[in-house]
């Protein structure tokens, strides 16, 4: 049976680390990860921090069912509440990653504070890792140093807008650097599209929609084995269009064809496609098509 351990704040993170007290109460850089006296097994570790690791981490990462060895010039982000599972390797205890770990609070008043939902990294799963170039790793680790400088330097004015200003710069840097493995990897992704298509197809019939109603982004992600956010990103990258758009569109054209096909009600239609109220059905209808699915059955 699996252990719960939550984590509130920095100075928790050190003390249980066996690390000195924090010089920012709402921000930290680890170097080097310290041996610790704790057994991980069968442990799941949440926190209300976000986490931002490069190549630093003494071992393995879990999310969700799967695991990442983290050993690689590698990225993981993780977002408060997310569960996770390690697996410590001793001997890798001390390497040449660091890992960035922040509160919420320190940007909530700031610009990042609003656009870090924006940033869908953070909900990708561990296997879905960013993979750096050497000149990329370089170009991250000059703003984590600069957010180093000013975590331990005296406090002024300036210090926490500086922080956060390279703070975000990294963020962004690194959705960059992913929309280039999404290309890079073009021939990988181009199968996964086709894969999510074949899904939607086999999905997209008028029995499995009414028993178990519209796909979710989410159900799609679990069937290609991978997570949400990581399918729509890719989608978009590949297509221009995200996951959602493609269950839509899916929905409009069966619908289309149902209208001109038959003589079903548009009520008896909205529910052979999944829809529990119709007026749902029509609102979705006339967004796509600019006309309500009744208009569109007479002029066409």
């Amino acid at each position: 049976m699996s252990t719960f351990y939550h984590t509130k704040s920095i100075a928790q993170v050190h003390q249980f680390l066996g690390l000195n007290p924090p010089a920012h109460p709402l921000i930290t850089i680890i170097r080097e990860w310290p041996k610790v006296d704790f057994d991980f097994t069968n442990v799941k570790i949440t926190s209300d921090l976000f986490i931002i690791s490069c190549k630093g981490s003494p071992g393995k990462i879990g999310y969700g069912r799967n695991t990442y060895d983290f050993q690689e010039g590698t990225m993981v982000f993780t977002s408060p509440k997310q569960v996770l599972t390690f697996e410590v390797n001793e001997e890798n205890t001390n390497n040449s990653g660091w890992t960035i770990l922040f509160h919420p609070d320190l940007i909530r008043k700031s610009t990042l504070g609003n656009e870090i939902k924006g940033f869908a990294f953070f909900d990708y799963s561990v296997t879905e890792a960013l993979h750096l170039s050497e000149k990329e790793k370089q170009i991250l680790n000059d703003f984590v140093r600069h957010i180093e400088i000013e975590i331990n330097q005296n406090f002024d004015k300036y210090s926490q807008e500086l922080m956060i200003s390279n703070l975000q710069s990294l963020l962004k840097y690194a959705q960059r650097f992913y929309d280039r493995q999404f290309f890079t990897r073009t021939n990988l992704n181009k199968d996964i599209v086709s894969r999510f298509e074949l899904f939607l197809r086999e999905y997209f019939t008028p029995e499995n929609l009414m028993d178990n109603g519209i796909p979710t982004v989410s159900q799609c992600g679990k069937a290609l084995n991978m997570s949400a956010p990581y399918l729509s990103d890719l989608l978009k990258v590949e297509t221009g269009r995200s996951a959602k758009d493609h269950i839509h569109d899916f929905i409009i054209e069966q619908a289309k064809t149902t209208l001109l096909g038959s003589n079903k009600t548009v009520g008896e239609i909205a529910y052979e496609l999944g829809f529990e109220y119709p007026q749902h059905f029509t609102k979705l209808f006339k967004s796509k098509t600019g006309l309500n699915p009744t208009d569109f059955r007479i002029v066409n």
